[in-house]
């Protein structure tokens, strides 16, 4: 078997009602797909996190190093492009293209042995994943408090038993959407609260300490990412666990931050991380360092698929009798193309969703609706 082309797809969709993260504004949904082709008369699909033009861009100046080669290589492969690209890209775009191209790697290995990815990689210690809504972003020119209440209240009721919203736009305005928002979920509710870097460790400081009888789970992002001294300031300084590793990519990145104990809860994304083979590493690290993996998702079902197959392959940690799951984030935030481009869309269920079971990552690409969405490829 033998990889024939490597394809990229930018979606979008402009937004009718734009929102808000602590420093940006997204006024479109915008994502890169990545297809292999094979001359075994089959394709394997991954996705990139991040910029999707520039993700694109960069699979295309790696596709030449794969055309020809034997597409169950994947460690080879994957060591041959990073390599020939480190010395620019130890961080960054590097691994979010790179990414795309290892996911869609398994993908094909899933369906040429007829297994999927969760299997392929060593087995499930789950099949299906507690999650928690992700959404909370200020709309743009509304009042945060009351829509972010109102939202996670609906998430509540489709049967979600946490969620996450976003803060990061000024202490007194997120101490009282953290309020509102947890008097309409009510006590029972895990409430998670993400910054996206929002803060210097002063500021992520004085929330932490103010935020803590509102029952918070964790506290995301407080800080710049490079900055793991000021992480570790806000671990230390204030009562909330830290967490953090969504832009963290590679294992020498991660590993880094866990040397100078930034977090407690590590974060790291599949389609941002180097692929599911890098993020199979970062289980290793993760268990020596002992630090929690609650995994970063965000993006496409292509990108949900391949969060699912690698939160089923978590081990316990540590074993026990009552193990912890780690929740799968889903997104809840409005993406037309989200679940429209496959056949079967992940859905949850009570707020659990299944792990895909087809071979591969276990979803079928609807080509109509790709195309539909597609302005790039």
């Amino acid at each position: 078997m033998k990889i024939t082309n490597i394809r990229t797809y930018t979606l979008h969709h402009d937004l009718d009602r734009p929102f808000q993260s602590s420093f940006s504004v997204f006024r479109a949904r915008r994502h890169c797909l990545v297809e292999i082709e094979t001359d075994a008369g089959f394709s394997g699909w991954g996705e990139c996190l991040g910029p999707a033009d520039i993700n694109a861009a960069v699979v295309r100046s790696m596709a030449p190093m794969l055309m020809g080669r034997d597409p169950l290589d994947i460690e080879p492969i994957w060591l041959d492009v990073y390599n020939q690209f480190r010395d620019q890209g130890q961080r960054g775009v590097i691994h979010t293209a790179l990414s795309g191209l290892d996911i869609a790697l398994w993908d094909i290995a899933g369906k040429h042995h007829g297994a999927p990815v969760w299997q392929l990689m060593g087995g499930a210690w789950r099949r299906e994943i507690p999650a928690y809504a992700t959404g909370g972003f200020r709309p743009e020119g509304g009042d945060h408090a009351s829509a972010c209440a109102v939202e996670m209240a609906q998430y509540v009721a489709e049967g979600f038993g946490a969620v996450k919203i976003k803060i990061g736009y000024g202490i007194a305005s997120d101490l009282r959407t953290i309020a509102a928002v947890r008097e309409a979920i009510g006590p029972d509710t895990e409430l998670m609260i993400d910054a996206n870097h929002g803060y210097d460790a002063v500021d992520a400081i004085e929330i932490g300490r103010r935020a803590q009888g509102y029952d918070i789970a964790w506290f995301e992002e407080p800080v710049l990412p490079e900055a793991l001294r000021a992480y570790r300031q806000v671990r230390d300084g204030q009562p909330i666990a830290v967490a953090g590793g969504e832009t963290w990519h590679g294992r020498w990145a991660i590993d880094e931050a866990l040397q100078q104990k930034a977090v407690q809860i590590l974060q790291p994304d599949v389609c941002g991380v180097g692929g599911l083979s890098e993020a199979r590493k970062i289980i290793t690290l993760a268990d020596i360092h002992q630090v929690r993996l609650v995994p970063h998702v965000w993006g496409t079902a292509v990108a949900l698929a391949a969060g699912l197959h690698f939160h089923a392959i978590l081990p316990p940690s540590p074993p026990s009798h009552e193990q912890r799951s780690p929740r799968l984030e889903f997104d809840r935030t409005h993406n037309p193309f989200r679940q429209a481009i496959v056949d079967q869309p992940i859905e949850h269920a009570g707020g659990v969703v299944r792990v895909p079971d087809g071979p591969g990552l276990g979803i079928s690409v609807n080509r109509e609706a790709l195309m539909r969405f597609c302005v790039s490829s």
